[in-house]
């Protein structure tokens, strides 16, 4: 029978002193919704769990000089419910709160939804949109990267074996800005993305588009800037004709694949469909918010 231990660590640096000494035999829990689940399947059978929910900083959101930082630990009901967060970053919250049922919401935090390397998590392309910062800390102390480069590939993320991620942090975007998150699922709800796209938008003093990220989720191995998006956007009113061009770069984009909830050909045709929604949404909700 498989022996497992478990531990509640109280400091960052007991989680890491836990990881060291296991030696890479060990699995970090925050919420527990996707862990749990491999554990039950036997997909995997760790030496011992580190819980990180007793632990300060990865379990509190703190509002900085310059943006928000979110514990790893923290879960998306308690994020959605941060005004803060719901009126500067929607896009995240609107992410956050796709993830499974409002029970799952409870424990399901937005670092463990990024730490488990899905291609189709929905949070991770609302944190690359709004240029989100990962802190990792690990025997060598902490670092900042960003989220568009923590994941490798599917399942793969760039953290060490004796690292963890302790927050997320959200930067301050100016004044006339905002985001929208939206996916296809095959069900009404509870399911897995087909497509999923977030869109930040800055717009300048004539309304013009003075910046403009727009990430893909399950279109590719890992969640995908649109490169070409600033390009098609800055400088520009949003209107019908830049929303097609935008949406014909964003299928260019894709390289998703087939499997049971979507063709390569739907999949990309859907993803450009709801990159200029995205937008759209993103927009609106710049004009409303300077209207107030």
């Amino acid at each position: 029978m498989h022996q497992m231990n478990f531990a509640a660590p109280k400091t960052v640096a007991g989680a890491v002193k836990l990881l060291v000494q296991n030696k890479g035999r060990s699995k970090v829990i925050a919420g527990g919704t996707d862990l749990l689940v491999q554990l039950r399947m036997g997909k995997i059978k760790p030496g011992i769990i580190i819980d990180i929910k007793n632990i300060k900083e990865a379990n509190q959101i703190t509002i900085e000089k310059n943006g928000v930082r979110i514990g790893a630990a923290v879960s998306g009901a308690v994020v959605g419910e941060h005004e803060s967060i719901k009126r500067n970053w929607p896009g995240v919250v609107e992410a956050l709160e796709l993830i499974g049922s409002t029970q799952i919401q409870g424990r399901a935090s937005l670092g463990g939804n990024l730490c488990n390397g899905s291609p189709a998590a929905d949070s991770v392309p609302a944190l690359i949109a709004n240029e989100a910062i990962c802190r990792i800390a690990g025997p060598n102390g902490k670092r900042d990267i960003k989220v568009q480069n923590f994941v490798k590939s599917p399942s793969k993320t760039i953290l060490k074996r004796d690292e963890i991620l302790t927050s997320l942090f959200l930067p301050d975007k100016p004044n006339k800005s905002s985001s929208a998150y939206l996916r296809l699922i095959p069900r009404t709800e509870m399911d897995i993305a087909v497509v999923g796209v977030a869109a930040s938008l800055t717009l300048d003093e004539n309304n013009k588009c003075l910046d403009a990220i727009i990430c893909l989720g399950a279109v590719a191995p890992k969640a995908t800037v649109v490169k070409t998006a600033k390009k098609i956007l800055v400088g520009k009113k949003i209107n019908n004709d830049s929303l097609a061009t935008l949406g014909m770069a964003c299928e260019d984009t894709c390289d998703p694949i087939n499997d049971t909830r979507g063709t390569i050909a739907y999949r990309t045709k859907v993803a450009g469909v709801l990159a200029k929604r995205a937008v759209q949404i993103a927009h609106t909700r710049i004009l409303e918010k300077a209207n107030l």
